[in-house]
């Protein structure tokens, strides 16, 4: 049997077919795993809702442009009774050590912190992934602290929020979520209260 002759025509077509066999691969995986995507992230995003805010029977979303940043922050205010009792806010950091950093935030109407949670990140494990409520307990330093009054930035930078040992980049993008989200609160605080009527 003759070996065939390698031609630069051959090896075209030969790359082109694994090409198109790889990027049929990637699309018909992607097809098959967007929707159980979306939908963990849902029941995540609803099971961090439920974390920080206190017990509400309705929900009202409505997306923001931050004070800071480029994407909008979705607000999910939490009602019981008709009453408006708190703010669950999807934040975010750019400034994270492995990137972007995904946080839920809950506020009372005034702009008190109920609680955070983390949603999403890619933190180096065993130090930035202490932000995690199941990995430390340093999130909890936010459960009732009130930037109106207080400073969200470390204590190394001359504010009141401990650090986080070996993950001090980590710590700082986190508390950079917080406060984008609690400056866009306060610059749309009215409009939010008032959301109920619409």
């Amino acid at each position: 049997m003759a070996k065939r002759e390698s031609t630069f025509v051959n090896m075209v077509v030969t790359l082109l077919l694994v090409a198109m066999a790889a990027s049929f691969t990637l699309a018909t995986v992607y097809n098959l795993t967007k929707e159980p995507i979306e939908r963990a992230r849902e029941e995540a995003r609803q099971a961090a809702i439920a974390q920080v805010l206190p017990g509400f029977d309705e929900l009202k979303s409505v997306n923001l442009m931050p004070v800071t940043g480029s994407d909008s922050l979705n607000f999910n205010l939490g009602y019981k009774d008709g009453a408006l009792v708190g703010i669950a806010v999807a934040t975010y950091t750019p400034m994270g050590y492995s990137g972007r950093i995904r946080a839920m935030v809950g506020f009372t109407p005034e702009g008190k912190i109920i609680d955070v949670v983390h949603l999403e990140h890619a933190e180096t494990p065993g130090l930035g992934d202490k932000i995690e409520k199941g990995k430390s307990d340093w999130s909890d330093q936010f459960q009732g602290f009130d930037p109106r009054s207080q400073d969200l930035r470390l204590r190394t930078d001359g504010g009141e929020i401990d650090g986080i040992t070996a993950a001090t980049i980590t710590a700082r993008a986190y508390s950079d979520a917080i406060d984008r989200t609690f400056q866009t609160f306060m610059a749309n605080q009215e409009s939010i209260i008032n959301k109920r009527g619409e």
